[in-house]
């Protein structure tokens, strides 16, 4: 029998482009995509698909007894902003899932897991230029918090017990398939619908606000090198550091301005400020870069040129 990758937390922003991506790479049938709800029905009528709170570790293991699987991709998770409103709930959501599926490849029910980590682990004292992979981190959020001791988890359970876990520390993603899903990084998304159905965005950052982002295509793309990498290539196993680009608020406006010059932006800061202030401005992932041959593919300019080309024919149609 063939064995299968689990998916938990598939209808969420990367998970559900990370299912599509695999399930056409490796078949259908061998991807199983699972969330707490069906909350996106194009999604779950695409393939095998299961309920399963990622907090319950009996869902979990039921559901790879059932499907053969040997490979969890863990997506689910209480992202930044959202974090912050319900801080118990991320806390019991990230940590939770995470070692109830360490502890499933510790106990050798499957054997690989992928598990991803944020620039949110990282805060106020960390350098802001360049953040080396190794260095300072103080998070002030939870999300933050809780992805700092879930790195740390994957270290132990790696060199205590040989789990092969694999982790990036993703910057702020961009995408036109799924909408915003509460991360301080949204505005980059949020900003391109603004545009072109409203002309005019009312930004929750400051225009010199620069943080790192990545368009969704090298998200995945990350994801899927490091786990086909070869086991003794993946050298840290905390979390990568993971880098595209860099771009202030004011330099993407510019550049949608670009192709559509009637556009206008404001600022307004909100909460979120403060979360970004916390946030490296850019990033070294230069050990991602030399171990499993990380490159990018999308700029700022092809990333602008992709969003409003996609989500303008959406808006047509």
């Amino acid at each position: 029998m063939i064995s299968k990758i689990l998916i938990i937390g598939a209808c969420g922003q990367i998970g559900s482009e990370l299912t599509n991506r695999l399930r056409l790479e490796l078949g259908t049938e061998n991807v199983i995509a699972s969330d707490i709800r069906e909350n996106n029905p194009e999604l779950v009528a695409s393939g095998p698909f299961e309920i399963i709170d990622a907090k319950s570790l009996k869902q979990i293991k039921h559901c790879i007894k059932k499907h053969n699987v040997d490979t969890v991709y863990l997506m689910a998770a209480l992202l930044s902003a959202t974090g912050e409103k319900f801080p118990q709930k991320a806390w019991n959501l990230n940590t939770t899932s995470l070692l109830n599926v360490l502890n499933l490849a510790k106990d050798k029910v499957i054997s690989k897991v992928f598990w991803p980590s944020s620039i949110a682990v990282f805060g106020p004292t960390t350098p802001k230029i360049n953040t080396p992979q190794r260095t300072i981190m103080e998070p002030t959020t939870v999300y933050g918090i809780t992805k700092q001791v879930g790195e740390r988890w994957c270290e132990y359970y790696h060199n205590n017990y040989d789990v092969d876990v694999r982790s990036i520390r993703y910057p702020g993603i961009i995408s036109w398939k799924t909408l915003p899903g509460g991360g301080t990084t949204d505005y980059a998304i949020d900003i391109f619908h603004k545009a072109i159905n409203e002309g005019h965005y009312d930004c929750f950052l400051t225009e010199y606000t620069a943080l790192p982002m990545m368009f969704m295509d090298d998200a995945v793309k990350a994801t899927l090198d490091i786990m086909n990498a070869n086991p003794e290539d993946v050298k840290i196993r905390s979390s990568y550091n993971l880098s595209a680009i860099s771009f202030t608020p004011k330099q993407l406006a510019t550049q949608i301005a670009k192709q559509l010059p009637e556009f206008t932006i404001s600022y307004t800061p909100d909460f979120r400020q403060k979360i970004a202030n916390s946030w490296p401005n850019s990033i070294d992932d230069t050990a991602a870069r030399q171990d499993w041959y990380w490159e990018h593919d999308y700029d700022l300019e092809a990333i602008t040129n992709e969003m409003l080309l996609q989500l303008g024919e959406k808006a047509i149609s």
